[in-house]
Parts: structure tokens; sequence; C-alpha cells
């Protein structure tokens, strides 16, 4: 079963200068948190066109629990982490998940 940390931005002061950071700077950052077994993220819409309760959402996986914990307790995590303040002008909600996947 696979752990997944979402984290959901909200809409943010400045969406190109967000977009710049997350790319340039927060995705190098974030990419060096051990155990992450895939990371996504995208910009968000809804399926009848109102506006999204986000703006983007980040997706980290890991292989298992264990696997997590010792990633929030790492450095590289602390470092992404503390990142987040200098770019989410709109908030941030994050998550964790267990995930099965459902297709055989």
């Amino acid at each position: 079963m696979t752990i997944r940390v979402a984290v959901c931005y909200g809409q943010p002061n400045d969406p190109a200068a967000f977009d710049e950071y997350y790319e340039q700077v927060h995705v190098p950052l974030a990419s060096k948190v051990p155990g992450l077994t895939e990371y996504t993220w995208g910009k968000v819409s809804t399926l009848d066109g109102s506006e999204p309760p986000y703006y983007a959402v980040a997706n980290l996986y890991f292989a298992d629990q264990d696997a997590l914990i010792a990633a929030a307790g790492s450095e590289e995590m602390a470092a992404a982490g503390a990142d987040v303040a200098n770019f989410a002008t709109g908030g941030v909600t994050m998550f964790t998940q267990e995930e099965s996947s459902v297709l055989r």
C-alpha cells in the first residue's frame, strides 16, 4: 500500500510568481526528500467550471508509513516545509492517504 501526502495550495496573491518559485526553487528542494517514490503537481480546475477550492495540488508518494515517518524526520523535509511560507501566499492544506489500486 502506498502512502500519499497531498499538499493543497490556496489561490496565491500572484499566480505567476507562485509558478516560477514553485518550479524553480521548491520542486528541486522537495525532490531531495528521502524515500520519495513519486512527486507530482498540477493546477486544479472543477468539472462544473466553478472556482476550485485550491490553486494547485502536489502529491508526494512513499512506499509505506515507515518511509513517510523517516522522511518526516529528515533535514530535507524540514527544509521543504520551511520553504512553503516563501511562496504559498494563499495558504496550504496537507493530508495523508493510504492508496490502493482498484484496477486489476
